[in-house]
């Protein structure tokens, strides 16, 4: 292999195809700077950049998901903002029992494209409308606009997911809908300018990352349902 056919592999692996809930808010991007390039170009320029960071929003690259029995994966890129043991929200119905809850926040700059963490079927789905505050606080999500579902693993047990809207996100979007089954890691709902994304894990289950880790979604594994190995503990370095 030549290396000018492996530098245009590697550029062209970086890129990722916009999704198509994104290809209006492209289109009219490129619209505006079109007109504004005629009217006036520094303006025009403007709104190129904007339109250049909507593409870079609104990307979707692959993932590659783990497959086996008992692993949750993680819903949302971002960093884990926190890891706490709590009641799950009564939108979820899971249950008064305390539940491992591990959240990610998504900044602007992170693909918004939310994945299922377990195979499964779709048993609840719950729209909240609520306030637009800031996403990292955990007051979030009690009070902001929110889409909670509860999946329902073949093998027993359920899994909750929760998109929180935050400052600037605006419209949570779902792909999936009440009965609909999922296969771990399918896309299922992405979350437009900014948002978190909350997983509550089955009663007992111990979380395999740490707060302050960065998380991908669909391959970063949150917990392993069939293994006794305890809560890890970590160092930032």
């Amino acid at each position: 292999m030549s290396e000018r056919h492996g530098i245009l592999e590697t550029i062209f692996d970086t890129l990722a195809p916009v999704h198509s809930d994104g290809h209006k808010f492209v289109a009219a991007g490129a619209l505006a700077a079109l007109l504004f390039f005629v009217l006036w170009p520094p303006l025009g320029w403007i709104l190129a950049g904007i339109t250049a960071w909507i593409v870079y929003f609104f990307r979707d690259p692959a993932r590659v998901t783990p497959m086996r029995d008992g692993l949750v994966v993680s819903a949302a890129d971002g960093k884990i903002s926190s890891i706490d043991k709590v009641r799950p929200p009564p939108e979820l119905a899971l249950g008064p029992q305390e539940r491992v809850r591990i959240s990610t926040f998504l900044s602007v700059f992170d693909v918004h494209i939310q994945r299922a963490p377990v195979s499964g079927r779709i048993v609840r789905s719950v729209y909240i409308p609520g306030a637009f505050l800031n996403a990292a606080l955990d007051k979030a999500s009690e009070e902001n606009e929110r889409r909670a579902i509860v999946i329902e693993m073949p093998g027993g047990g359920e899994i909750g997911v929760v998109q929180i809207a935050g400052l600037v996100a605006r419209r949570i979007v779902t792909f999936s809908r009440e009965g609909d089954s999922l296969a771990a890691g399918q896309r299922y709902g992405l979350i437009r300018f900014g948002s978190r994304v909350d997983i509550f894990l089955p009663p007992g289950a111990q979380p395999l990352v740490s707060v302050g880790q960065r998380a991908i979604a669909g391959e970063t594994v949150f917990a392993d349902l069939k293994s006794a190995e305890p809560e890890r503990e970590a160092r930032m370095a």
